[in-house]
């Protein structure tokens, strides 16, 4: 996994609330394991006509936001089903942190586990950064995750809380197979230990 350590980048705003998995990646596009291929479907019904056209009203169609790398969103996102092809097609597309209110628990969780920050913020702090990515893509935001900092276009400083564990994590580029191959000696000393004292098994 990538390591998350300093951010500069576009932020695309999504002010929408209770945007559910199905909307970040609809249950039709769940034909693979793979984590990579669903960010041409992220938001697929929003994105596209059933034609498959491009809607030009879509923020993520719009020029300036192609290459957003952060999404400012309304209130619950990520609510409804527990699919890991949610965060797979957000990180597949580019996106490397969320900032909302308040995001689904599973999907917060599975966030971090595939490289992206989601960051909770109050609801006066958002509508700054919301405001700010409004802009276009001359205003970039800058995240900092070890110093726990959002700072705006122009210069507005905002602290977020992020879980030391989770934090570490994601400085690291640590998902759940790199937390193990951490513990690699430690699991070799075990094996060899139980293999000598019970060479039957």
């Amino acid at each position: 996994m990538e390591k998350f350590q300093k951010l500069h980048g576009v932020a695309a705003p999504m002010p929408l609330v209770n945007i559910d998995t199905d909307m970040i990646i609809p249950k039709v596009f769940l034909k693979s394991i793979q984590r990579t291929g669903f960010g041409v479907n992220l938001f697929d019904e929003m994105r596209y006509t059933r034609d498959g056209e491009e809607i030009p009203d879509f923020v993520l169609n719009k020029t300036q936001y192609r290459n957003a790398e952060i999404l400012v969103a309304g209130d619950n996102f990520g609510c409804g089903s527990s699919r890991e092809h949610a965060p797979w097609a957000i990180a597949d597309f580019g996106i490397k942190c969320v900032v909302s209110t308040s995001f689904a628990d599973i999907f917060f969780n599975n966030c971090f586990k595939n490289g992206i920050l989601p960051i909770v913020l109050p609801q006066e702090q958002v509508d700054i950064l919301m405001e700010d990515a409004e802009r276009g893509e001359n205003a970039r935001m800058t995240v900092d995750l070890e110093a726990q900092e959002i700072t705006t276009s122009e210069g507005t400083t905002i602290a977020f809380e992020v879980d030391e564990f989770k934090k570490h994590c994601l400085l690291n580029g640590l998902d759940d197979i790199g937390l193990t191959m951490e513990k690699a000696s430690s699991i070799d000393a075990f094996e060899a230990r139980i293999a000598a004292e019970h060479p039957w098994m």
